[in-house]
């Protein structure tokens, strides 16, 4: 796979021999890894260079002549007792060059000193042990010359979760911060010129304690592949096409212009997604600080706030498929919740966003979780296309029903005492015909609806409680859903359809509740406000909402093994519950049940409780779900009349 030896990068006269690494089987020289970067062999050393291995386990680059001059080592202090084994070099199938003792344990490896490539198993990370050293990638000075260039590519210290690319000493680039766990795949369109269709590429982040690290592997009988950083400051991720028989770049970065570093100004983000040209824009609820500069191209002054945050309220806006923003802080270490990130982010007055993420669904399991808020201006974000994952982004915005309160006190308080009756007649009217306006507005168009109350057949509302909840734009739900095909589909009821999707690298379950649904707008917010007060892991777990135009839409996590009835009556499906199997779902739900009914916040009944309205998730745990038929009881409340049918017409659960 991989061979070790000098070459002459130029084919030049004079030649200038480095020791590196490249690939074997290629016919176009790719080198991997440069020894003696900085003091290539030339005629000034007419001898032969002479590569050797010391017994204190150095690798060293001599001129071959009687003088024996050191041009290059690998510098390592060891010492050998007499009578044991000679160290040993071995190139692995990996491409890594590694030391070994006569014990076996390894020196030195070339994994461990970079130079503009990074290979699958190789990590570039943080040592805590060693007072935050970094790994850096170090691009050519030029593509004939492999000596340290001006570009740079690693993590800060000071920001162990994001990776920059640097110019010398200037910042040029921030990559979107390490959060976890991904998967990517070659693209379609790709699959045809790279003969390639298998390639996945596994991406990992660790933190051990001792250091932070990022790291990737490749699929089995995927093509060579590489990370590398070019002379220009590009870095890309390329794979070798035997078709064309060249390096096929899958993805590169910086892609666009308004990738360099805070480009778009504070609160402005750089759409990655619009084609053909990215570019700036405001984050939802933001304007163009000066929208003269902004019209003709210079985003530098950012974006403000449409609307004033008032103390520590306001609600939060999920903003889907983000690049999280830079200088965040880091909550938790990897064990808080997603609870305990939205309480750290609203005890502080001054948290303006916040990320939560469960990267526990790696390869290797475990169970970790990442939280990152934001006490300051948000800078240097962006909308990452598809492909690239993203996150979730929860903004704070003003809470419109407060704001209007405010602004309704402050003109009361300045026109009452000069206004004549009449006058206040006339805007009474107009005040009621403002608000009839806005409840329409309200009802079909904007997609916050903070301070929901939840109605029920009873004739009866349930008291209004304060939701910090995600609501989703109509638009992500498209793009997530292929604008709700048919291949997406996954489930039809009364209520309409459910739609499988992806959402910031997390696959969902989207039910679109049709026009003449059964299950109509006091459902809609029954299910709204009464899932996130429940957190069970038998009850399922809405994500977020959609209430534009006429979509009424509900978010879910997607549960892969679908409904109870699906797999109890399906002839090959229900050899999967075993007895085992079968007694863990009554437990399960049996256990759902009880929280809801003795052990929640809230007394909740369900109502329409059947084997559809009980999925399945990959391990075959059950889940309650479809809430929009449930009631809340009041504390010393045993019983209830209801003014209409409930349930699924025509069915009694077993």
């Amino acid at each position: 796979m991989f061979a070790l030896g000098f070459f002459n990068p130029s084919n030049s006269t004079p030649a200038k021999l480095y020791l590196g690494i490249w690939y074997n089987n290629i016919p176009k020289l790719t080198v991997v890894w440069v020894a003696n970067r900085e003091i290539p062999i030339t005629n000034n050393n007419p001898s032969t260079p002479m590569l050797s291995l010391t017994n204190t386990s150095n690798l060293i680059i001599s001129e071959g002549n009687n003088s024996g001059r050191v041009l290059w080592t690998t510098a390592n202090i060891t010492t050998t007792r007499a009578g044991s084994s000679t160290p040993t070099a071995v190139l692995l199938n990996t491409g890594n060059l590694v030391i070994r003792s006569s014990n076996g344990s390894t020196v030195w490896q070339s994994f461990d000193h970079r130079s503009d490539t990074i290979l699958p198993g190789m990590k570039i990370r943080i040592r805590y042990s060693t007072r935050g050293t970094t790994d850096r990638l170090v691009s050519w000075k030029g593509p004939d010359d492999p000596s340290p260039g001006r570009y740079s590519y690693g993590v800060d210290p000071d920001t162990p979760l994001e990776p920059f690319l640097w110019n010398g000493g200037s910042l040029v680039a921030r990559s979107a911060p390490w959060t976890g766990y991904q998967v990517k795949s070659v693209r379609k369109q790709q699959q045809a010129t790279m003969n390639a269709s298998d390639l996945i590429v596994y991406v990992a982040f660790v933190d051990n304690g001792d250091e932070v690290y990022a790291t990737y592997s490749l699929s089995d009988g995927a093509p060579p592949s590489r990370s590398v950083l070019t002379y220009s400051g590009v870095y890309q991720f390329e794979s070798w096409s035997s078709k064309s028989l060249v390096w096929d770049v899958i993805s590169k970065w910086p892609s666009a212009e308004c990738n360099g570093y805070g480009y778009c100004g504070t609160y402005g983000y750089c759409d990655e997604t619009l084609a053909p040209i990215p570019t700036c824009k405001c984050l939802d609820g933001f304007e163009p600080t000066n929208k003269e500069e902004w019209s003709s191209g210079r985003f530098f002054a950012g974006c403000r706030r449409k609307e004033l945050l008032h103390g520590c309220s306001g609600s939060y806006l999920a903003l889907l498929g983000m690049k999280a923003p830079s200088k965040f802080a880091l909550v938790g270490r990897g064990t808080s919740t997603s609870e305990e990130c939205v309480a750290e982010c609203n005890r502080n007055c001054s948290c303006v966003g916040y990320v939560y993420r469960n990267v526990s669904s790696g390869r290797s399991g475990g169970d970790t979780t990442m939280c990152l808020v934001w006490a300051g201006d948000l800078i240097d974000t962006g909308k990452i296309s598809a492909d690239l994952g993203g996150e979730t982004l929860y903004l704070r915005l003003a809470d419109t029903n407060a704001a209007g309160k405010r602004r309704k006190s402050n003109a009361f308080r300045i026109v009452l005492p000069v206004l004549s009756s009449g006058f206040l007649v006339l805007i009474c009217i107009y005040v009621a015909w403002l608000k009839c306006k806005g409840m329409f507005n309200y009802m079909h168009k904007n997609i916050r609806l903070g301070g929901m109350n939840a109605c029920n057949e009873f004739g009866e509302e349930t008291p209004p409680h304060d939701q910090d909840f995600p609501f989703v734009r109509l638009e992500e739900i498209v793009l997530a859903t292929h604008n709700f095909s048919e291949e997406c589909q996954i489930g039809q009821g009364g209520f309409g359809k459910v739609y499988k999707g992806l959402l910031g690298g997390q696959e969902v379950a989207v039910k679109r509740l049709s026009r003449d649904s059964q299950q109509g707008i006091k459902e809609f917010k029954n299910e709204v406000i009464l899932i996130p007060k429940l957190q069970h892991r038998n009850l399922v777990r809405l994500l977020g909402c959609c209430s534009e135009r006429d979509e009424k839409l509900l978010i879910y996590e997607y549960l892969p093994n679908k409904s109870l009835d699906a797999t109890l009556f399906d002839d090959s499906r229900k050899l999967l519950l075993d007895w085992t199997t079968r007694f863990n779902i009554i437990k399960g739900i049996a256990r759902g049940l009880l929280y809801l009914h003795e052990d929640s916040r809230f007394t909740i009944i369900h109502r329409d409780l059947k084997a559809g309205n009980v999925l399945l998730d990959s391990y075959m745990k059950p889940k309650i779900a479809d809430f929009g038929m449930a009631r809340i009881f009041g504390d010393n409340q045993q019983n209830a009349n209801t003014q209409r049918v409930v349930g699924t017409y025509g069915y009694m659960a077993p």
